[in-house]
C-alpha cells in the first residue's frame, strides 16, 4: 500500500480492512481507521503545497491546531487532514486545499 515515494511506511496495525478513496483524482487505497493524513501521505511525501512559498507540506502538529494539513473534498468541503477519518469512496483534493 505504500510506494517508494511515500513519507510513511506502515510497520503495524496492517490487518484492519482495507478501502478505496481518490486522492486528487486517482484512486488510492487506505486503512479503516486511518486518517486523511495518514491516508495522503502514505501515497506520496507530502500533503499538500504552501499558498505562500509553494513547498510541500507534510503536516505540522498532526492534532489540528496548526492549521497545515487543510485538504478539500472534491464537493468543495474543507477538512483537516490530520483529524478526519478516511472514508470508502472520499474524494481529497490537495492542490489548492486552501484557497477561499
Amino acid at each position: 500500500m505504500s510506494s517508494s515515494s511515500s513519507q510513511l511506511l506502515r510497520v503495524a496495525e496492517a490487518g484492519r480492512a482495507p478501502l478505496s478513496f481518490v486522492l486528487d483524482g486517482v484512486e488510492v487505497g487506505a486503512l479503516s481507521g486511518d486518517t486523511v493524513l495518514t491516508a495522503i501521505l502514505m501515497q506520496q511525501r507530502h500533503v499538500r503545497h504552501s499558498e505562500f512559498s509553494g513547498e510541500p507540506r507534510a503536516g505540522f502538529c498532526m492534532i489540528g491546531a496548526c492549521q497545515d494539513c487543510w485538504v478539500r473534498c472534491e464537493d468543495g468541503a474543507r477538512i483537516r487532514a490530520c483529524s478526519t477519518l478516511v472514508k470508502q469512496g472520499m474524494r481529497v483534493v490537495t492542490n489548492g486545499a486552501r484557497d477561499e
